[in-house]
This record gives C-alpha cells, structure tokens and sequence, in this order.
C-alpha cells in the first residue's frame, strides 16, 4: 500500500483507508491493555525481583505502588504530548508516544533485577512506568483525534469506537503469551528469567505499530487548519486559562469521564480483584470469567458507539452510568452467590463483633497498602477484612484486652503475630469458608464454561461489561467534539486521563481500603456508585450534547 492519502468526508461505508487509519490508531490502545495487563499479572514476581531487598509483603506492595505511578502521572503526559500534538501536528506526536510506550515495556525484559545492580534496579523500573504514563497520557488523545478528524459526518461514534475494542485484544495477546511462556519452560524457569520473555515479545508490536504510523499522513482536519494560518501557538493557555474552555474541560471531567472511568474500572479490574481477594475464586478461574465476559461483550462498545450516532452520546454515557449506579450492589451480591455460596450464607448468619477501647482503635483506611498496623484492635479488624468476615466494632471498657465475638462467643485476640489461629478457627467454624473451599466456583479448563454455577457468573459479570461498552464506547467521540480543532488534543486529553488514571486507576486499591475500614464486603462499591451519580447528575443538566457538532468548522 502506498503512503495514505487524506482522507474526503464522505457518506458511504467504510473505506480501505480509513479502516486503515483505524487499524495504526488503535495499536497503541492495544500496547496499552498487553502492558497493563503484563505487569498486574506479574507484580509478585516483578516485586521479587526488583524489590528483593524487602519482606515479601512490602515486595508486592512497591510492586503495585510503581504500577499506579503510570497512572498518576497519565494527565501529565496529557498535558505535555497535547501540547505538542496541538502545535506540531496528531501523527507525530503519537508517533512519538507509542515509541516511549514500547520502548519502556521492552527495556523491563532487559533491565537486570536488584540482586544484580542493587538499588538502580528498582529507581530504573520506577522511571520506567513514569515515562510510560507520561507516554500514555499522550496515545490516546492522539489515537482518539487522529480517527476522529477521518471520519465521515454521523459515523464518528462508530468509527472512534473501534478504539474501544482494543482492550480484549491487549487482555487475549497478554494472557496468551504468558501461558505459552509458562507452558513452554516451567514455573520455576518462568520465575527466574522467563518473566522477561512476555515484555521482550512487545517489541514485534512496537515495530508493526510504528512502521504502520510511518506510513499514515496528517491529520486532514489539522492539516486545513494549519495550512490557513489558524493553529493554536499557546494550547496550553487557550485550553486552560481561557475560561470558556476550561469550563468545558471541567464538565467533560465531573459530568463525563469521571464517571465513565469508574464503571469502566469497577467492571473489569474490581470485578476481578473482587472474585480473587473478596470471594476467594483462585486466579486461572477468575481471570478466565472476566476474560469471557470481555469477549462475548466486546461488540458491544461498537454498538453503542455507532448507536450514539443516532441518538446522541450524552444520553448512552449517563445512562449507563445512573444504571450501573443503582444495580452495583445486586449485581455484586448475586456474584457473591454464586461464585462463593457458602461466604454469602455465612455473612447472613454471622455476627462478628470486635470489642475493644476506642483509644486502641485506629483507621484502617490504606489504600496504597504502605500502613502497618500494630494496635490489636487494628490488626483483628485488618485480619478479618482480608478473611472476608463481615464484622463491625463495638466499644469496650478503657483499658480492655481486644476480644472477636463470634455469634456470641468471646474470642480472645492477644498476639497479632501467632496468625490469629483462635480467631481463624472460630470463623471457620462459624461457616466462613477458606481459599480452595469446594463450593468457590472453579473452571478446569477456558471452555468450562456450561455449567450454571460459572454460566451464571459469566452473565453477571457480562452486565458489568455491558454498562463499561455504553460510557466507553461513545465517549472518544464526544470528547472530540467538545473542543475546538486547534486545542481539542490538549483539551480532551487532561479530562480523559483524570478520569480514567486518578478516578478510575485509583479504584479497586481505594474501594478495598473501604472494605477494609468498614468491614463490610460490598462497601467498597460506594466509590463507583457516588462518582458515577454525579456524572449523571451533572451531565443531564450541563454536558452538551455533541453528536451534531462540524469538528471541521470548529
């Protein structure tokens, strides 16, 4: 294929070139999901190798906090590689995003673990992730932009949704890769030196991306643009210090993309960490129920975006965020039944009390994992959390001993250290069950998907996707159109990434921590259910809708 040329608005379908456009745009959304998904999968064995210095526990805790630091400083990159998109022109600069991005994920397979260069090991990884958010805060703006500006008038949702669907494929090419790795030289190879082989892969993505990016040309929207004379010489002032647009970069974020990034995160990552460390189902089985409902609800983000076209973005996105708002908690608690019947049978039937002085009492509120607790009233109730016991605190006389009351029956609580042996044993004969219970849902296989234990999960969690397709879907589209041509990277880029990488990247560690400090399992769920209520709210009354707006006159 020659170099493309610009792309004509046009009526009729889908041409080879713009599918062409699609196909170099996305990639970078797929580099996004294969890393993400790498690293969360490796995190202990990346926390043993890079943070060997520390206690397993701590490992895997800077192993994860290095994680949220690409997500921390996504809306920087926003910021920086807006600016450049805006000025410099939208291939180039995702150009450049995508070589940072690939490059970071490739130098991990190579960066040699802390037994071997010490301290500089994990400071590099660190850096690593850094640069890679900072990347990342610039592809998808780009991406978004970039297919946005090919598109024919009243196709933009469809077309930009395609975007969307690169998540499934960025899950699949991960999990394929790490099980043929771990197939094909064993766990204990694996744990070694063979971890690296999955980041080394990317850098055959990386050279299929920018090979096909090269051969893309500008923008013709931006093009036009700056052709005339008329492109933006401060982006970052007319985006941000010019109020008519800063206030429609505000609404973007509280009545769109905030509440867009916790469904979209509670659907996939806190269903999964809610399967796993709330319900006890093991990590093949879990990873296998969320990969399924992925793939039978991954069209959808198509539908919807295409559907968007017709009705409007505005009315999907809220949508789907009011619905999932007031159905999270059903949703949740079916799951809970049944994936681990026996937890949910012993939650209704239970009553645990922790009583103890409310001055030996503290907040178990942790949501980056780096607090440890000593206070025995602390380290019962942080025990408790992590067994899944729904328990709640009751004041004892000044100066008392902790005790667990079990249904009743007085546990005495005095050595943090011992494991809680009495407690444990107490709980379990209470009905709680442990990790490996025989009533937690298990799949033997990826296609063990018939039977109506794990079928009905599967549905359940199909739902959650379904509500993450109907925010997600449209929403490159209305992004796009809320700002003007000349502004609209550095514009539509800080909202989507405080959106997604604080509100949404922050979830499943916050929502646990609630869990944690309230000792109630679903708990957790308010954070999405609050976030996702404002959107609605503020959207319906000031978010306009988009659908119709000439993002070539603009």
């Amino acid at each position: 294929m020659s170099t493309m040329a610009a792309t004509q608005v046009r009526t009729g379908g889908m041409t080879k070139d713009e599918r062409f456009v699609i196909l170099a745009s996305s990639l970078g959304t797929v580099f996004e999901w294969y890393d993400f998904y790498l690293y969360g999968s490796l995190a202990s064995i990346i926390g043993a190798q890079f943070f060997s210095a520390y206690p397993p526990a701590t490992r895997d805790i800077f192993a994860l906090l290095a994680f949220a630091a690409g997500f921390l400083v996504r809306p920087f990159g926003a910021i920086v590689f807006g600016r450049i998109g805006d000025i410099v022109g939208r291939k180039y600069t995702f150009l450049v995003t995508i070589l940072i991005m690939g490059l970071s994920t490739f130098i991990v397979g190579l960066l040699p673990n802390a037994a071997t260069i010490g301290f500089a090991a994990p400071v590099i990884l660190i850096g690593l992730r850094l640069a890679q958010g900072l990347a990342l805060g610039g592809e998808y703006g780009g991406a978004a932009t970039y297919v946005a500006e090919h598109s024919p008038d009243g196709k933009r949702g469809y077309y930009t949704s395609f975007i969307q669907t690169t998540a499934t494929l960025g899950l699949f090419l991960s999990l394929l890769v790490i099980l043929f790795t771990r197939t094909a030289i064993g766990e204990a190879d694996f744990a070694a030196w063979g971890w690296r082989i999955p980041f080394l892969v990317s850098v055959v993505l990386l050279g299929v991306s920018v090979w096909i990016r090269l051969r893309l040309n500008e923008s013709p929207v931006f093009q036009k643009m700056k052709d005339e004379g008329k492109s933006s010489k401060a982006p970052l002032t007319e985006a941000f210090a010019n109020w008519s647009n800063a206030k429609i970069v505000i609404l973007a974020l509280i009545g769109g993309t905030m509440g867009q990034g916790v469904v979209w995160y509670t659907g996939q990552f806190y269903a999964l960490f809610f399967l796993q460390s709330i319900l006890k189902v093991d990590g093949y089985t879990a990873n296998l129920l969320i990969a399924w409902s992925l793939l039978f609800g991954t069209g959808f983000f198509i539908v919807f975006g295409a559907l968007s076209d017709k009705i409007g973005r505005k009315p999907i996105i809220l949508a789907g965020c009011l619905i999932a708002a007031l159905t999270f908690f059903p949703i949740f608690r079916m799951i809970t039944t049944n994936a681990n019947p026996a937890l949910e049978k012993a939650i209704e039937s239970t009553k645990v009390e922790v009583v103890a002085d409310p001055a030996g009492c503290g907040d178990l509120f942790n949501p980056v994992g780096t607090r440890v607790f000593t206070a025995l009233c602390d380290t019962a109730r942080a025990f408790l959390a992590q067994s899944s016991v729904r328990y709640s605190t009751a004041p004892g006389p000044a100066g008392s001993g902790v005790k667990v009351v079990i249904n009743g029956k007085d546990v005495p609580y005095t050595d943090a250290k011992t494991g809680n042996p009495a407690v444990a044993a107490a709980v379990a004969a209470a009905g709680y069950p442990k990790a490996g219970d025989p009533g937690i849902v298990k799949m033997s296989n990826p296609f063990d998907i018939f039977r109506p234990q794990v079928a009905a999960i599967i549905g359940l969690l199909f739902i959650l996707v379904i509500f993450v397709t109907m925010v997600y879907g449209p929403i490159a589209a209305m992004l796009v159109e809320l700002f003007p041509t000349k502004i609209r990277y550095t514009s539509m880029s800080l909202p989507y990434h405080i959106g997604n990488g604080w509100f949404g990247g922050l979830l499943p560690a916050t929502s646990f921590a609630i869990v944690a400090s309230t000792g109630d399992i679903y708990a957790g769920l308010w954070y999405p259910i609050i976030f996702a209520s404002i959107t609605a709210v503020v959207g319906f009354f000031f978010l306009p809708e988009t659908k119709d707006v000439d993002i070539k006159t603009n």
